[in-house]
């Protein structure tokens, strides 16, 4: 490893121990980085450097800003953070927000001051925030201003151990204090090695794993899957729905913009008629979201102008056949699938527009190799169905977690998906092949919910799977064993409690009231009994 640029060591401290690392590879020559790096210089100042200081780089409602602005207001912010609010670099800084131009200006101050970014999703709750403050020592926080409730809340902030500050309006925290920087900011010196984001991605057990992420990761998504996928150029607008705080969205809204000197458009709002809206207002040519909202934006693409697109990505479930080949008699567009984890840090399977083949993910992304491993690990030979292997520029590094030896095995990256390949290499998903149940783009884990729900006083027991649903893909279903009388009405009252004590979507859309779970012996929960009665099998 290179010298480090941090002088808070918390995160390189933190690293899994260097024996439980996969084994990346650095084959293609655009990811040859520098030991001296930090990913947010790079991206901003390797946009205007090429020519772009007087393009747009960020569409939203109220206005615009092209790559000059974007990186005035980031360097002001960046002042802000190390004078005022004393940050020291390697402190890792939480950022909640909805996806907007402060968010995104924020991502570059965070790094260019030397900082570690941990976004979040703004749907998170009290005690969600607290298990990520928590496990990431964090100091500081920034937060739109009308989802500061959440964060107040906390122990750690009443205690003045957790510093929080508004952003988003010109009475904010942030915002009065930017007037008075200057412009310009002599970025913090980072090893390409150094931590630049913490990822966090939902676990099994309720408890979040945070994916630990280097500078030269957050450039190796964009060399990788965008420039050979994509291949993207300044002319192109990108949009999409995935949060910041998602890799996904990250990748889509933050990182390929800024690597192809390209503009990103801002959605008003969610939902299918305010991303249409940015389409036809903006010329947008590259959409990013899962097959729910492809699926969500069908019935409302009559009258509307989307001949702009050339790109369409789909990620974050499976795309079925049916909602590619619906997009496609719509729209004329082939829907490009792909599966990526915040764990490989963006997609690493997919296909180019031309050679997109319904019904498939696609091949690896060039600088990536994938194989399916049977039960004992081995490698099978195609045509074959396994367990998801992968290795590339990119990879999972969990911080002091002990499930890193879940993930990665003999240099591989274990993803936990089933798929098959056929004799020409192109791989097709069959399933997930751990308990995660992924509902519209969203990792929910089921034992999350079910303490959710039994933190309600009518539950006596209970638990979650996930079961297929045309709309979403997968739902969560809670079967729920209780003393009180059975209604639609405690059912709903049950959703709402789920809804008010974690993430709305990780409410469970299905419930079905029993009168005692299957166990083992012992007393442990057969939730495959329950998937076998779910799908008609024998239980």
């Amino acid at each position: 490893m290179f010298k480090s640029g941090h002088k808070d060591s918390f995160t390189r401290d933190n690293l899994p121990d260097k024996a439980l690392w996969p084994e990346f590879r650095f084959d293609l020559p655009e990811l040859q980085y520098p030991e001296r790096l930090n990913c947010a210089v790079e991206l901003l100042s390797g946009a205007i450097d090429a020519g772009s200081a007087h393009m747009p780089a960020v569409y939203w409602t109220g206005g615009s800003w092209t790559y000059r602005d974007l990186d005035r207001i980031s360097n002001r912010i960046a002042h802000v953070l190390r004078s005022d609010w004393d940050l020291v670099s390697g402190e890792r800084v939480l950022l909640r927000g909805t996806n907007s131009h402060m968010m995104i200006a924020l991502w570059y101050a965070v790094l260019k001051a030397g900082g570690v970014v941990v976004s979040t999703m703004p749907m998170l709750r009290t005690a969600e925030l607290g298990k990520i403050i928590n496990k990431a020592e964090v100091r500081l926080a920034l937060c739109e201003e009308n989802l500061m409730s959440e964060l107040t809340k906390l122990p750690d902030f009443k205690t003045g151990t957790l510093k929080a500050f508004s952003f988003g309006t010109d009475t904010s925290d942030l915002e009065p204090l930017c007037a008075d920087m200057p412009p310009y900011f002599e970025p913090f010196d980072t090893a390409q090695d150094d931590v630049a984001l913490l990822a966090f991605t939902s676990g099994t057990t309720g408890e979040p794993k945070a994916c630990m992420h280097f500078h030269r990761d957050v450039l190796a998504m964009a060399d990788t899957y965008a420039r050979h996928i994509l291949e993207p150029s300044e002319r192109d607008v990108f949009c999409g729905s995935p949060p910041i705080a998602f890799t996904f969205g990250l990748g889509a809204i933050i990182v390929f913009p800024a690597r192809f000197g390209a503009a990103v458009a801002l959605p008003a709002a969610a939902g299918p008629e305010a991303l249409l809206d940015t389409i036809e207002k903006h010329g947008v040519t590259m959409l990013f979201t899962a097959p729910t909202a492809y699926r969500a934006l069908l019935p409302a693409l009559d009258g509307r102008d989307t001949s702009s697109l050339r790109a369409c990505v789909s990620a974050g479930e499976t795309l079925p056949a049916a909602t590619w080949t619906a997009w496609k008699d719509a729209t004329g567009l082939n829907l490009i699938d792909g599966i990526g984890a915040t764990e490989m840090i963006h997609i690493f399977i997919s296909a180019k527009y031309a050679e997109v083949r319904p019904g498939y993910t696609g091949k690896p992304v060039p600088g990536y190799e994938a194989y399916l491993l049977d039960e004992d690990g081995e490698m099978l030979t195609p045509p074959c169905e396994g367990r998801l292997a992968v290795k590339g520029p990119t990879g999972c590094r969990y911080m002091a977690d002990e499930r890193q030896k879940n993930y990665v095995a003999g240099g591989w990256n274990i993803t936990g998906d089933t798929y098959r390949q056929d004799k020409d290499g192109w791989f097709q998903f069959v399933a997930r092949s751990d308990d995660m149940i992924v509902s519209s783009g969203y990792n929910i884990g089921g034992p999350e919910v079910e303490e959710a729900l039994l933190s309600h006083p009518a539950v006596k027991e209970c638990a979650v799977i996930g079961v297929p649903d045309e709309e979403r893909g997968t739902i969560a279903k809670a079967y729920i064993v209780t003393d009180s009388k059975q209604s639609y009405q405690l059912a709903t009252a049950l959703q709402n409690h789920v809804k008010k004590t974690i993430a709305p979507y990780k409410y469970p859309r299905a419930i079905e009231f029993i009168s005692a779970l299957p166990k083992t012996q012992t007393g442990k929960i057969q939730r495959f009994k329950l998937r076998a009665q779910a799908s008609g099998g024998d239980s």
